[in-house]
């Protein structure tokens, strides 16, 4: 069994020589335990692709408005997630202010961009440069990014203010609940399995093109312009 083609089971820790999936086959399925060993992703990476840069472009947007806009007695005060953290930071609550603004904006910009890294030049047909280390980085800071919980705390926030002053939702709000749609179909994407893909473009870059027709002619004439007598200058000597 060779080591370079082993899958180890996540549920029982039982190590097996990768299978490949074939046909119509989209996952591999454990025999022992019926776990999900790995999906393939060849046929998802221009929908994921999609959603992943429709999501980015909702994060900029739900961080560049204001959320909500309060309304009491005719004072208005409305504030972005970023104004919020700044209202955070200078309460001295610099923990929590570091905290949200990893969980809402860091984690969750650094997913999307680096996912967006990965699946653009894997569906151009290359491998990136960091592949590993990216693919790492994903699988790290995915636990930590909580748009959810951040998007259910302002709906909270919203119920308990409406007693106490007119709530009008701004354009962040909606973009916030979609992004938390967004994000729900990203994070399904597992993105282990884009490794089976950069294996299968690595082979297939290390595997010899077959030889044409025009590349024998090709290759005899350079041999007899290389080969011409030393009186008459070739073609290739002539630049």
């Amino acid at each position: 069994m060779e080591h370079d083609n082993l899958i180890a089971c996540h549920e029982c820790d039982t190590l097996f020589q990768k299978p490949r999936l074939l046909g119509s086959r989209t996952v591999a399925r454990c025999p022992r335990c019926g776990a999900t060993l790995y999906r393939s992703a060849s046929r998802r990476l221009d929908g994921i692709s999609a959603m992943t840069l429709a999501a980015l472009f909702t994060f900029l947007i739900a961080q560049a408005y204001p959320i909500v806009e309060l309304d009491a007695n005719g004072i208005t005060s409305q504030t972005t997630l970023f104004g919020a953290l700044v209202a955070l930071w200078n309460e001295d609550m610099q923990i929590v202010a570091v905290m949200v603004f990893c969980a809402t904006i860091l984690f969750p910009l650094t997913e999307l961009v680096a996912l967006l890294y990965v699946l653009i030049p894997i569906r151009s047909g290359y491998v990136p440069a960091g592949f590993n280390q990216v693919l790492r980085a994903i699988q790290f800071v995915r636990p930590w990014g909580m748009i959810e919980v951040f998007m259910l705390g302002v709906l909270i926030t919203i119920v308990k203010m409406v007693s106490l002053a007119r709530v009008i939702p701004e354009a962040a709000l909606f973009a916030f609940g979609a992004l938390t749609l967004m994000f729900a179909v990203v994070v399904m994407f597992d993105p282990r399995t884009l490794w089976d893909i950069a294996d299968e473009l690595s082979a297939r870059r290390a595997r010899p093109l077959p030889r044409t027709s025009a590349d024998s002619a090709a290759a005899a004439v350079a041999a007899n312009l290389t080969a011409s007598p030393s009186g008459q200058p070739s073609a290739p000597h002539q630049g």
